[in-house]
Parts: C-alpha cells; structure tokens; sequence
C-alpha cells in the first residue's frame, strides 16, 4: 500500500493530475499507519505482522 500511495503521488505530480495526488497521498498515509500498527505488535486486520 506504501509502494502503490508513492507511485500514484509521483504520476499525479509529474502528470499533473490533482485526483491521482490526493489518493496518493491518502494510501502512503493509510499505509505507514498499517506498518506502524503492525511494527508495535497490535492485530492488523487479524494478523500479528503487516506486510
């Protein structure tokens, strides 16, 4: 989910599509929130790690 937030925030930058920039920006959030969680020891979704 971090890979895809950089990639759809540096097409949207580059191809200047505004639409793209936000998702981007809401996955990248999304998923170092995830990898934070999942780093702490808490239950992910169900799971003990987050990949």
């Amino acid at each position: 989910m971090i890979i895809l937030g950089v990639v759809l925030l540096v097409v949207g930058l580059v191809a200047g599509i505004p639409v793209l920039v936000t998702i981007g920006g809401i996955l990248l959030v999304i998923g170092v929130i995830l990898w934070i969680l999942g780093t702490m020891g808490r239950a992910v979704g169900g799971r003990k790690h987050y990949y």
